[in-house]
């Protein structure tokens, strides 16, 4: 892995879904011993959570013209 000249690293994908780090998650960096660890920061919202394992494992068989209309009331 190299850091860009930015400062950049890119976390790996089967590290980011195992953590269940999506965009804008909070990480904290710990440096401990020498070490530098990087950490998902706790205290987000249970339903945060719970909407997260959601995400990306809908599929729907409609077209958006078809979702429009189920959301919508004649009038």
């Amino acid at each position: 892995m190299r850091v860009t000249t930015k400062g950049q690293v890119t976390i790996p994908q089967h590290i980011r879904e195992k953590l269940m780090i999506y965009p804008a998650t909070e990480i904290d960096f710990i440096e401990e011993k020498g070490r530098v660890f990087l950490v998902k920061r706790k205290g987000k919202k249970a339903s945060t959570r719970k909407f997260a394992k959601l995400r990306g494992i809908a599929t729907v068989n409609m077209t958006t013209d078809e979702i429009m209309s189920l959301t919508r009331v004649d009038r």
